[in-house]
């Protein structure tokens, strides 16, 4: 049995706000695994937009701009945020990577010493598929930014893999999103999917999963970051706001529609990822990093028979399919950067200036 000390380095969430409200402990409390759960000594955790936004108070209906990472003023906890808040203390990083050292009652000690990859969704697995009954790890349940963690068994995913534990942090929650978007999306090889953001962790994700489905995959990203973009294969690479979408798809690809856009960007560029949709199309979405209120003409969505799908909680079986993706060397790590856990703070402005491709983790040795 591993040496459990009874406190641990913790980077801990005391409310909604600037950098101030994040702070760092060498002595919080090392958690005690209930009768369901394992205990996890973390490798790594990556970084989110939700780690963010949860800080500054974004998911307040009262903000209408874009993600900055500084704090708004809102009532979060009253009018937006997951299930109507969150309660503080709390420590955040959905993103956890680590090796199990101890379990509960009711759980088989056979798992102690595996390394696991963390589902980021907390569910009622006597009801797995009942999204009411869901949360997110890092939000409801404290995760990944401390030496130590606890989940339900079921959350700890055993994986099999020669990749460090920093490139294994840049999957659970980036790839779980992409996979669900494109599950709800119903995206197959038939399908010519736009991925705005593509330089991010979610969009480099969805690049490399929709090609794994035989997809055609036209990424949108700045062009400083192209180069980067390129290495995941996409079938054309765009500007990340060109000034005619539609005849920049012509250039690029020979026809001006899609039939599916699948988006965590939002803002301004909106109306016309909708208007290149063809008839029948898709557009999936799970984020709006550019700003979460955008102008939608119904007359394109109803005379173009659209579909639009809203993407947060995927289903029980998205995990265990990502485990086999990542160990049969399917999909690939996208690291951009790693800080030691006592620079959360310098890795989240390093996230919030999105001058990298793929994601940033921060590691506890």
């Amino acid at each position: 049995m591993a040496h459990i000390p009874q406190t641990m380095r913790a980077f801990v969430l005391h409310g909604h706000g600037d950098f101030d409200v994040l702070k760092f402990h060498d002595d919080w409390p090392t958690p005690n695994p209930s009768v369901d759960q394992v205990l996890i000594k973390v490798e790594a955790c990556g970084l989110n937009n939700t780690d963010i936004n949860t800080r500054t108070g974004w998911y307040s209906k009262s903000v209408t701009s874009a993600t900055t990472g500084g704090a708004y003023d809102g009532d979060q906890d009253s009018d937006g945020g997951w299930d109507g808040g969150i309660k503080f203390p709390r420590i955040q990083g959905g993103d956890a990577v680590g090796r199990v050292v101890a379990v509960g009652d009711n759980v088989n000690p056979s798992i102690i010493g595996k390394r696991v990859l963390v589902d980021t969704i907390t569910r009622d697995w006597d009801d797995p598929a009942n999204l009411e009954k869901t949360d997110y790890l890092g939000s409801a349940l404290d995760g990944g930014f401390a030496d130590y963690m606890v989940v339900d068994h079921r959350n700890a995913n055993p994986i099999e893999t020669n990749l460090t534990s920093a490139e294994l942090a840049t999957f659970a929650i980036a790839y779980s999103t992409a996979e669900n978007l494109l599950n709800r999306a119903q995206i197959t090889s038939r399908d010519t999917v736009l991925i705005p953001g593509a330089s991010g962790g979610v969009g480099s994700a969805l690049v490399q999963l929709a090609n794994r489905r035989g997809a055609k995959t036209i990424a949108m990203a700045s062009e400083a970051k192209h180069s980067d973009v390129a290495t995941m294969n996409p079938m054309a690479i765009l500007p990340r706001q060109p000034e005619n979408l539609g005849k920049s798809l012509i250039e690029k690809t020979g026809k001006g529609t899609v039939s599916a856009v699948i988006d965590i960007v939002g803002g301004d560029q909106f109306s016309n990822l909708i208007n290149v949709l063809e008839r029948g199309g898709r557009y999936a979405c799970s984020g709006a990093i550019a700003g979460p209120i955008v102008e939608l003409d119904l007359r394109t969505l109803y005379l173009h028979d659209l579909t639009f799908h809203g993407c947060t909680i995927f289903e029980p079986k998205v995990f265990p399919y990502l485990v086999r993706y990542i160990e049969a060397g399917e999909i690939k790590p996208m690291l951009a950067a790693s800080f030691p856990l006592e620079k959360l703070h310098d890795a989240q402005r390093a996230f919030i200036e999105k001058k990298h491709t793929g994601n940033i983790v921060v590691t506890m040795d």
